[in-house]
């Protein structure tokens, strides 16, 4: 099944060992109650996994954020990783990325409509989003990579695993990739099998299913990733398809994500015209680097050519100030979700139908509440 099967190294097991015992003892006392954890009456969705690098959070929570946006007023909460700032934050139209984070700035760039904040603490967080003047219309929030988050208890907790990287191949840090053990799946109500081929066969389905042995309460569904067509950096610029890549064009891609194999694979099937520049993942570039992708982008001779990134690395290019050739040179290349097996419906129902019922209950309670004072 795994096509990158993950590395282990067997070497660091002592060490592996040791933060099993650590992880497994912070897991119990919040399992005993010795630690806290807050419930909170308004809906709170968080969507996490259990391993390091890349399973495709951003684009499952920005699904989450189509679903519900228009019905519900939603908000966004994430620690903002390798932002600049401290403590709460609640974004506006002039936050930067520096400000936020890449992913949350990406996030508020599509959804102008929705709250996006930031807090390190999620359950302070919390707390400010529903009671601050800006964001106390907010009626349902959705955590970012808050799985491990244990302070605050979700009513639905999402956890994604990548199908080329299943968490039972896998091992905990640092010889592996695991954050927790596997059976910290059981706090999960849904696990979303992210990645997958298109061309997946049933019996992979029940493969997955049988590795995982869920509980009667968890729901399993499985999901790939859809291309877009490419969006012009420039404001002024036009979108261009993917079909208009042919054999002749020579694409210099810039990423800083955790795994660009996926995508560096769909644009071959194009052109082999691929320069990649590739940075590791949330990498910040500096004057230098970009300098370098221009000259990169400059030296190529070809009467069709484009730079090509990814939605969260455009989010923090938009933090410098480029020249005009990157400025009209690059395109992002946005991706999708799609649900595999005629599944999309059945999510989308549960999702709706938990926000809905949990917000009338807010609200019967808020006006309760309101009634006695």
């Amino acid at each position: 099944m795994s096509q990158f099967p993950a590395k282990r190294y067997w070497y660091l097991a002592p060490l592996s060992f040791l933060y099993k015992i650590a992880i497994g003892l912070r897991n119990k006392f919040f399992d005993w109650k010795l630690l806290p954890s807050e419930e909170f009456e308004i809906p709170v969705i968080s969507v996490g996994n259990l391993t390091v690098g890349g399973t495709g959070k951003t684009p499952h929570t920005e699904y989450l954020i189509g679903l519900l946006h228009n019905k519900f007023k939603v908000a966004l909460l994430s620690r903002g990783y390798k932002r600049k700032s401290s403590g709460f934050l609640l974004a506006t139209d002039a936050s930067t990325p520096h400000d936020i984070g890449d992913e949350p700035y990406q996030t508020k760039h599509k959804f102008p409509d929705i709250h996006v904040a930031v807090d390190t603490d999620r359950r302070h967080g919390i707390h400010q989003l529903c009671t601050a003047h800006a964001s106390q219309d907010t009626e349902v929030i959705l955590l970012d990579d808050a799985f491990q988050h244990r302070y605050v208890t979700p009513g639905i907790n999402i956890v994604l695993m990548d199908y080329n990287r299943p968490i039972y191949e896998d091992t905990l840090l640092p010889a592996g990739r695991l954050r927790e053990p596997a059976s910290s799946l059981q706090r999960a109500q849904v696990i979303l099998i992210t990645k997958c081929p298109k061309d997946i066969k049933p019996i992979d389905f029940r493969i997955v299913a049988k590795h995982l042995d869920l509980r009667p309460y968890q729901r399993l569904y499985f999901t790939t990733f859809v291309y877009g067509s490419l969006k012009a950096f420039s404001p002024t610029g036009e979108p261009r398809q993917l079909s208009t890549l042919n054999a002749s064009t020579h694409i210099v891609l810039v990423t800083g994500i955790a795994s660009a194999t996926p995508l560096v694979d769909k644009l071959r099937e194009y052109t082999e015209h691929i320069t990649h520049l590739e940075y590791g993942d949330h990498h910040n570039f500096t004057r230098s680097e970009l300098k370098h992708i221009e000259q990169i982008y400059d030296t190529i001779d070809a009467a069709d050519k484009l730079i090509i990134t990814t939605e969260k690395d455009a989010a923090r290019l938009r933090g410098y100030t480029l020249t005009d050739t990157l400025t009209h040179s690059i395109y992002v290349l946005p991706i999708e979700v799609e649900f595999l097996q005629e599944q999309q419906e059945k999510f989308n129902h549960y999702i709706t139908d938990y926000v809905s019922k949990n917000s009338r209950n807010r609200i019967v309670h808020q006006r309760a509440h309101a009634h006695k004072s």
